[in-house]
């Protein structure tokens, strides 16, 4: 929304409702746009157990939902201008119910991964309708800091927040009743749209001419592709499977087109100048590494809590508290030092990764088979402030570059880094390491244990395995604990190195009506060279 005289207003909503109030409004839906999916992650184990899909199906087809959100960001701004508030949200709302309600009923695995992805670019939409709306409100000078603050304080909290209700969910009555509960509350905020909202757009119309929708569709196979080697990739047994190998070629192929395209046509959905600046580069490396440090909290907490010290789905699930807690404070200590001091880039990463060393060193040497409940709140709390504060700022390092189009280009460049691959290409990378520590630290201990050994022959044979396979358990979650330890230490000596004095200043969001008449005079530019080759 424009305001540049006046107190700020959301005239979208309609006058009846108290000014005061409308932004909390948009608050409370991105809230409930957040928590809504086609998969909940939370209930993967309940999924697998009622349906006759895989673990890895679930697992593609979150991260899908994840690839489709981080293709929103390319064309955000043009469905800003083309299409206004109500009638956005009618169409997200719908969409995502109606994604629930296939991804509820389906055992086609293409269907539920379509359906994800398709349903991960509509809630982006809407997510991003509320958050530019109230962006004013936020930030009346526009900073970009302060804004990424909150908004890594609001996505990161409700992804929390959605494992705890799943989970709950799930347990009391099942997992169907989690998609259930999204389809009210998506009801809900229809009927709040219904009442609350009128046919507004601040500015005029800008049509949905010029957009790249093939090089859309290309670079969400190519995420798809990379995203089903790291997900299928151990079950598959990597690259002595077919499957894995098809995806590769096809996924590297696309890869390769998508930047041959980019070379030729006039306007393709990524530039390849974007990739030429130096901080998309880097931040994907960086979150490629952040996720490889990362990966025992997807791989070997769960084994860790369930397997070896015995807690159940609740018990489990209630240590996102604690991650939720991590997540608020590292939003709010990034806010007041990096957006409010401006702070350097170089000490937030360097915090960052200070955290993640902590979160490393502690598991590795305070790992035990009788591990108290609460000495895990440390370590969980370290890691989730570091990776909040890393994200802000990463996020903010990317206004350098030029807007409108290479800034919302690069942040999706980062959005598949940090949404799509890094995640799931640092689980899978950790994951085969830890599968071949595992079997050798098991052929290792128990090379000698059979009947014949005095020390072991009055242990049940099959027990004698079990406890042999836990006790390999443990010593390989140490053992790579270690060697991840080694590179957060090699990482944070180099931040604690590297000469750098760039801090956020000059992160300033341009006037919506800016950036709209950059796009139009684009779009006319891009009539008269179609009207003039016809």
């Amino acid at each position: 929304m424009e305001h540049s005289h006046g107190p700020f207003s959301i005239p979208a909503i309609r006058p009846f409702v108290p000014e005061w109030v409308k932004p909390w409004i948009l608050i409370a839906f991105v809230i409930i746009i957040q928590f809504s999916g086609g998969v909940y992650l939370a209930s993967v184990s309940e999924m697998v157990g009622s349906t006759a899909l895989m673990q890895e199906d679930i697992m593609m087809a979150g991260y899908a939902s994840l690839a489709g959100m981080s293709l929103t960001f390319v064309v955000m701004m043009r469905l800003k201008f083309a299409i206004p508030p109500r009638t956005t949200f009618f169409i997200c709302g719908i969409v995502i119910i109606g994604a629930n309600l296939i991804c509820m009923h389906t055992h086609s695995v293409p269907l539920l991964v379509a359906t994800c992805f398709i349903a991960g670019f509509f809630r982006m939409w809407a997510t991003f309708m509320c958050n530019t709306t109230i962006q004013l409100w936020l930030t009346p000078t526009r900073d970009l800091s302060v804004f990424f603050s909150y908004i890594y304080l609001l996505v990161n909290g409700a992804i929390q927040l959605s494992g705890l209700l799943t989970v709950h969910i799930a347990s009391w009555a099942s997992w169907e009743y989690m998609q259930w509960c999204i389809i009210a509350l998506m009801g809900f905020l229809l009927l709040a749209v219904t009442i609350l909202f009128r046919n507004y757009q601040d500015m005029p119309r800008l049509p949905l001419y010029g957009i790249d929708w093939l090089g859309m569709l290309m670079w969400g196979f190519t995420l798809l592709c990379i995203i089903f080697v790291c997900v299928y990739g151990e079950h598959y047994d990597w690259f002595d499977s077919v499957h894995i190998q098809s995806a590769a070629i096809m996924g590297l192929v696309l890869l390769l087109l998508n930047l041959w395209r980019a070379s030729f046509i006039r306007h393709p959905f990524i530039f390849l100048k974007t990739f030429k600046f130096p901080i998309v580069g880097i931040s994907f490396v960086i979150y490629i590494i952040a996720d490889i440090l990362l990966a025992p909290s997807h791989i070997f907490e769960h084994a860790l809590m369930e397997g070896i010290l015995g807690y159940d789905a609740l018990h489990t699930i209630s240590l996102n508290w604690i991650a939720f807690a991590g997540t608020v404070s590292g939003a709010v200590f990034t806010y007041l030092t990096f957006a409010r001091r401006k702070w350097k880039y170089q000490t937030m990463l360097g915090i960052a990764f200070t955290c993640y060393t902590i979160y490393l060193a502690y598991f590795y040497f305070y790992i035990d088979y009788d591990l108290p409940k609460e000495d895990l709140y440390f370590p969980i709390f370290v890691r989730s402030f570091g990776y909040v504060a890393m994200a802000i700022c990463l996020l903010t390092a990317l206004t350098s570059v030029p807007f409108p189009h290479h800034f919302f280009q690069a942040v999706a460049i980062q959005g598949f880094a940090s949404a799509a691959c890094a995640s799931v290409i640092g689980t899978a990378i950790i994951g085969r390491v830890f599968n071949i520590v595992m079997k050798k630290n098991y052929m290792l201990l128990g090379m000698n244990l059979d009947h014949v050994n005095p020390t072991t022959s009055h242990i049940h044979l099959g027990n004698l395995y079990g406890i042999t396979q836990q006790h390999a358990l443990m010593i390989s979650m140490k053992e790579i604990y270690g060697w991840l330890l080694f590179l957060a230490l090699g990482c944070l000596l180099f931040f604690l190195l590297y000469k750098s004095s760039l801090r956020p200043f000059g992160v300033i969001h341009p006037k919506f009506s800016t950036i709209r008449k950059t796009l139009k005079h684009e779009l006319r530019i891009r009539m008269k060279f179609r009207n003039n080759k016809n």
